[in-house]
């Protein structure tokens, strides 16, 4: 099996010989030729934002915002990142901001992670049946693929809702939705569980995007809370795709820093101030694999 411990000590390797080449040459080719950037030239390390293992929610019945704010449950990057959703606080409104963290894998740890991923089932094609539940989300799993080239991928259905109760399923598909169900719960649970890996830290993103829509009393007749001037682009923004009528914009930069400086004094109804309106803003920290408003909308 190929893993991508062996892809970068790979890369590496090549590396360095073509440094060698380099210095007993003079130069480094530019033609096809080996060490060229032709077809017979050495790709380079794995891009290290590049997503190894993903898992996240995706559809169910939410409303729009929700789903182009929604942070994927696990990510693990090539270079042994790993980003997840820490604990939230239990008060309304929430804080503004969801507190993603980060810490640092072994090699080892995160081939042994894909390894737990494909062995459940991810990458395989598995019926693995649709439990007799309406409007709940589906659990998408994400690997790199055994050979670098891509990546595979596995939906799973209402996998929290399908439980030893639950009709509609044959035992088979039972024990493959409970061994995914144990990867999830290893995956979420790594920030407390791994004791070789990095000290956790709060995850900060070099862009925030912003989904706003226009700000409307509570329902339930509490007081507004304090405006706060929006630091960003101007609100609304533009929706990121077809098929949602929320506006997004990009905050990057020093602009970031402003941001986050406004939000320790807002939360998730606070009305934001952008062009004599009001708006109430989602605020969703990019992951390194993401670069726009667009990506949110890519489910």
């Amino acid at each position: 099996m190929r893993t991508w411990r062996g892809v970068r000590i790979t890369c590496v390797g090549a590396l360095l010989l073509l440094a060698a080449a380099c210095a007993r040459d003079g130069a480094g080719s530019t033609g096809d030729g080996p060490g060229g950037d032709g077809p017979g030239g050495d790709p380079g390390p794995a891009d290290p934002n590049a997503v190894v293992l993903r898992v996240e929610d995706v559809g169910g019945f939410v409303p729009p915002a929700a789903r182009l704010t929604r942070v994927p449950r696990v990510t693990i990057y090539a270079d042994g990142r790993l980003i997840t959703e820490g604990p939230q606080i239990a008060i309304y409104p929430g804080p503004a901001l969801p507190n993603l963290q980060q810490q640092r894998l072994t090699p080892e740890q995160v081939d042994r992670l894909v390894e737990q991923a494909r062995a459940a089932g991810v990458g395989t094609a598995t019926d693995l049946g649709r439990p007799p539940v309406a409007d709940v989300p589906s659990t998408r799993f994400t690997v790199s693929s055994a050979d670098g080239g891509g990546t595979d991928v596995l939906e799973v259905y209402a996998l929290a809702e399908s439980g030893e109760n639950v009709s509609g399923l044959t035992e088979e598909q039972r024990a493959t939705r409970a061994e995914l169900q144990k990867l999830v719960t290893t995956l979420t649970d790594l920030p407390l569980s791994q004791e070789k890996a990095g000290e956790v830290q709060p995850y900060r993103a070099e862009t925030i995007a912003g989904v706003a829509i226009p700000w409307r009393p509570d329902d339930n007749g509490l007081d507004a809370p304090p405006e706060v001037a929006w630091p960003g682009p101007a609100l609304p923004g533009s929706p990121p795709s077809s098929g949602f009528d929320q506006g997004c914009v990009e905050v990057r930069g020093a602009e970031v820093t402003a941001l986050l400086d406004a939000a320790a004094k807002a939360n998730a109804r606070t009305p934001w101030t952008s062009g004599g309106e009001r708006w109430q803003v989602a605020l969703r920290p990019l992951l390194p694999d993401e670069r726009s408003c667009a990506d949110l909308a890519a489910e």
